[in-house]
């Protein structure tokens, strides 16, 4: 049984509401010329709104036009398959025998244009949002409806590496601001008539498109279901981010950890897929979503699948390890030389106390400060320009660390913890993540500063029954560690070999869980080696 979060919506959608805007007032007319002064106005004469007008047919000559919006669509296609096909001499053949407005338009439509895409637009809305997604317009004089052609383009940036997701091994391509080019990468990858696609507008101004992907004979339907409701349900007037519709649509707001989880790479969102998760592409962006979602997903990372599974799960458990390092490392610094002197090896109690000597702030404000000013050189590093970010985040550090050092406000070892802090923070794979662990990290320090090892033991209680009551769209997010699901361990800390990975995850997806049948996956104690065999049999036979 699947919870469901309790936030209250309006029933108007955002595209919904567009159709309550000031154009509603506005119908498509039976004279040309009323058209297009129409969109003039309602596009403000804006110059990259083009209007081409013809005549169509030999004897006829019935006015016509187009009309496209210049920075969003493909111009060959226009000038080659829209103005070319209803200017050629079969054109005005076919329009030479129509004797109406409407039969021209269905003989046009039917006979005329040489596209793979073309939409009837009966009402103004209609014919405006499609002449706004960078479609081309074609209008005649004395019919009601017009002929929407798919010649969408513009500029796009093309298919690079991921830059936040690299890996040593695997495939390189990303994805891009692109919504079809991103859903075309995926179905390249699953070439299955099952994967299914599809789309909503959100957004009443921005009418940003949003596509969903599953895989119907994987997915269960009612993780489907409640997406798509949650998806229908945003009302607001503009959407430019993938991160948008994620707060919109995630099970709970009020936690630091991500409930969704999202990647910029092909290859990772159509494993997700095939699992029986559901990906969320909002056009514009080229992050994907991917829900449900579960802790362990955020330490997996697209090179575990490409290495030996041994190796895999080694750097999977340092990922672990780097976590724990990045939320308790300065907080159990604070504690023991705080409360706890007795835990401290005798000789390195010794050096502490050395170090500390000509220090003037308590441990918890040395760690305090230390701690933010590596996260101001983080974010300077990040926000400089390219050719000097690393230069000013690294030197930075160095330099400041060693004057805070020979200045006597920190000692060495705590500028070493902080530092280890630091680097574990860029081992997880996923940066949402990364940035929960560094919040979380503050509030372990405020809590061995005042009650040692015993607060930060109250911490951790606190922070795993939170996590415990997360949930990704019902599936608990703990999942498979609480509850705990042994055949789910095989791709959780440790990432098995995949003739053993035969099921899918049980708290992802109820539907279709074998991923592979009994007998397909063949163990190493099976296998033989055909050399071997084949030696023995030539040296039998030679002994014959």
């Amino acid at each position: 049984m699947i919870r469901y979060p309790y936030r209250k919506h309006n029933k108007k959608s955002g595209a919904d509401k567009n159709k309550g805007n000031s154009s509603r007032s506005l119908k498509i007319e039976a004279h040309l010329d009323t058209n297009l002064q129409q969109i003039k106005e309602s596009t403000s004469n804006s110059p990259d709104f083009l209007i081409r007008r013809f005549n169509v047919g030999l004897k006829a000559d019935v006015p016509a036009a187009i009309v496209f919006l210049d920075s969003m669509v493909k111009t060959d296609t226009v000038n080659e398959l829209v103005m070319k096909s209803l200017l050629s001499r079969p054109s005005a053949e076919v329009a030479a025998e129509v004797e109406s407005a409407e039969e021209l338009y269905n003989r046009i439509q039917a006979h005329a244009l040489e596209l793979g895409e073309v939409k009837d637009c009966d009402d103004w809305n209609s014919m405006m949002e499609q002449l706004l997604m960078g479609d081309t317009i074609i209008l005649l004089e004395g019919c009601k409806k017009t002929i929407a052609c798919g010649t969408r383009g513009g500029e796009t940036r093309g298919v690079n590496e991921p830059s936040t997701q690299s890996v040593v091994q695997g495939p390189k391509d990303g994805f891009v601001e692109s919504l079809f080019t991103n859903v075309s990468l995926v179905r390249r990858r699953i070439k299955s008539s099952d994967l299914t696609m599809e789309m909503f507008k959100v957004g009443s101004t921005s009418l940003t498109n949003v596509a969903i992907l599953y895989m119907k004979n994987i997915a269960d339907s009612s993780v489907v279901d409640e997406v798509r409701k949650r998806v229908k349900a945003i009302n607001i007037d503009a959407i430019f981010e993938s991160g948008m519709v994620e707060e919109m649509i995630q099970d709970q707001n009020l936690t630091p950890f991500p409930t969704i989880y999202n990647s910029e790479r092909p290859d990772t969102i159509s494993s997700n897929i095939m699992e029986g998760r559901v990906a969320l592409i909002v056009d514009g962006n080229p992050f994907v979503l991917v829900m449900p979602t579960v802790f362990a997903q955020f330490f997996q990372s697209s090179s575990d699948y490409s290495e030996r599974y041994d190796m895999a799960t080694v750097i999977r458990v340092i990922r672990y390890i780097s976590f724990i390092i990045l939320i308790l490392g300065p907080s159990l610094y604070i504690a023991l030389t705080t409360y706890h002197y007795e835990m401290i090896p005798t000789p390195l109690l010794i050096s502490i106390l050395a170090q500390r000597e000509s220090v003037p702030f308590p441990a918890f404000l040395e760690a305090f400060i230390l701690e933010i000013t590596f996260e101001i050189l983080r974010e300077a590093g990040i926000r400089m320009p390219r050719v000097g970010g690393q230069t000013v985040s690294v030197i930075g550090a160095l330099v400041l660390g060693q004057a805070a050092v020979e200045a006597g406000i920190v000692t060495p070892l705590l500028t070493i913890v902080v530092a280890l802090t630091g680097i574990a923070s860029y081992a997880i794979p996923a940066y949402n993540m990364a940035v929960a662990g560094r919040l979380f990290r503050f509030v372990f320090m405020v809590l061995a500063a005042f009650m040692g090892l015993y607060g930060i033991t109250l911490g951790l209680i606190a922070l795993i029954a939170h996590m415990n009551s997360l949930r990704s769209f019902g599936v608990p997010y703990m999942a498979p560690f609480s509850p705990f699901v042994l055949e789910s361990q095989k791709d959780a800390v440790l990432r098995m070999p995949f003739w053993m990975m035969r099921k899918r995850p049980k708290s992802i997806t109820s539907t279709n869980q074998t991923r592979m049948k009994d007998g397909s996956g063949i163990s190493p104690s099976d296998k033989t080696s055909p050399m071997r065999e084949g030696g023995a049999q030539g040296a039998s036979g030679e002994g014959e």
